[in-house]
């Protein structure tokens, strides 16, 4: 099985039925931080290359042809034997709550769409090395509602509390985000990063971003 290593370039399989796609991609990606050591245009090359490479992230299209009509969801469903030393980031055209959440309960570690840049594509791709859960902006929230409030709901009302918003915010600051960096990452200003953590901690009772991260890492949030 293969690691990421921070010494070497990040190995990555490209899986896109469009080979036009799959090249303007990896002219876009960092070559000293992206290594592309495979690709594929379907569900059965796909999960044959990604066996037979052992990379440390596939960057996977979510609607694609061939296997059993199930996509790229298939795909990392297929490879889940290979976890976690195989990561894999979804990149596509479509930003549905449905597509997002069929392909990260297949096992996906982040979504992002096709209007990201080739460095912001290189850089995801460096955090779901890391382990680090990566998504486009407006898409985290689909997530957070789909895996975090339905997943602890029944056992802590606190979450309904918070608006999906809030949610991101908390989930941010809770894994360590300076406030200038969840400004970044959500498209939104400093100000209102600041607004929303002071309102995440009045409602939650809390006294300080310390006990925030105490809090959603006790309910499986971080």
């Amino acid at each position: 099985m293969t690691t990421s290593n921070p010494a070497r370039p990040v190995r990555v399989v490209i899986v896109d039925d469009h080979a036009i796609f799959r090249t303007g991609l990896k002219a876009d990606l960092h070559p000293a931080e992206v290594e592309v050591v495979g690709e594929a245009g379907d569900v059965d090359a796909a999960i044959r290359v990604i066996h037979e490479t052992e990379p440390d992230v596939v960057l996977l299209d979510v609607h694609l042809p061939g296997g059993r009509g199930g996509g790229g969801a298939e795909v990392a469903a297929s490879c889940q034997s290979l976890a976690p030393e195989v990561r894999f980031l979804a990149i596509s055209v479509s930003d549905s709550a449905e597509d997002v959440v069929a392909v990260i309960r297949a096992g996906a570690r982040g979504y992002v769409t096709k209007t990201i840049s080739g460095p912001e594509v290189s850089d995801a791709v460096r955090r779901v090395a890391g382990g680090d859960a990566v998504f486009s902006p407006r898409l985290a929230g689909f997530v957070l509602d789909a895996f975090g409030t339905a997943d602890v709901a029944v056992r802590d009302e606190e979450l309904d509390l918070l608006s999906a918003r809030e949610l991101e915010v908390m989930r941010l600051i809770a894994r360590g985000f300076t406030y200038r960096e969840a400004a970044k990452d959500l498209f939104i200003s400093v100000r209102t990063i600041e607004t929303h953590v002071s309102n995440v901690l009045r409602k939650l009772q809390l006294s300080n971003r310390h006990e925030l991260t105490r809090w959603a890492g006790e309910r499986g949030l971080l």
